[in-house]
């Protein structure tokens, strides 16, 4: 019985992590509320305090569950691909039409990164080790892996189609922002790394 009621918690806890996790991406810290989280993990309001003791706890769980899943997808992406392929395979998916329009499946530091520097402590750390890990990822995919300046490239990297998504996803113009994607894949694909 007691089994029972654990997994019925966990499971409940997943789904408003998953939720919430999503919920941040699209809508932004301030434009989700508790009540908006647990309605859409299909749960009663009344329910939020026995799995979090606050928002701010709330918040950072969903942060690193946000980035957790990001990396796992850009990992697997990698992962996937011919060794040779792997950057070019994770620039392609980071900067496609797809994760352009949905941010609340993508990269939660380019849905969230100009809301960063206002949020507390814990939700800042939550989400700088998940920035590290990006960076991790692009530079254990880079041919230049292990060789001198290669970390520096990869911060580059992540920090340029980062940025490229913010870029394009600001356009209110679908042909700039595409544009604005294309080039900066195209650019970063056709670097010597």
């Amino acid at each position: 019985m007691t089994r029972t009621r654990a997994g019925s918690k966990n499971a409940s806890h997943d789904r408003i992590a998953a939720a919430g996790a999503r919920a941040i991406r699209r809508s932004g810290y301030g434009g989700v509320s508790i009540a908006d989280i647990m309605k859409e993990a299909s749960l009663t309001h009344g329910g939020f305090y026995a799995h979090f003791p606050s928002r701010e706890a709330m918040l950072v769980e969903l942060s690193d569950r946000a980035g957790a899943d990001a990396i796992a997808i850009f990992a697997r992406v990698a992962e996937e691909a011919p060794p040779a392929q792997s950057l070019r395979a994770l620039l392609s998916t980071y900067l496609c039409e797809e994760h352009l329009r949905q941010p609340e499946i993508g990269c939660p530091i380019a849905a969230l990164g100009t809301e960063m520097p206002r949020q507390a402590p814990p939700i800042r750390r939550a989400v700088t080790r998940r920035i590290k890990e990006m960076i991790d990822l692009v530079s254990r995919e880079s041919s230049d892996f292990g060789l001198p300046g290669a970390h520096d490239r990869a911060l580059v990297i992540t920090a340029t189609i980062v940025g490229a998504l913010v870029l394009a996803r600001a356009i209110d113009e679908a042909a700039l922002s595409e544009s604005v994607l294309n080039a900066v894949r195209e650019h970063l694909i056709s670097s010597p790394r």
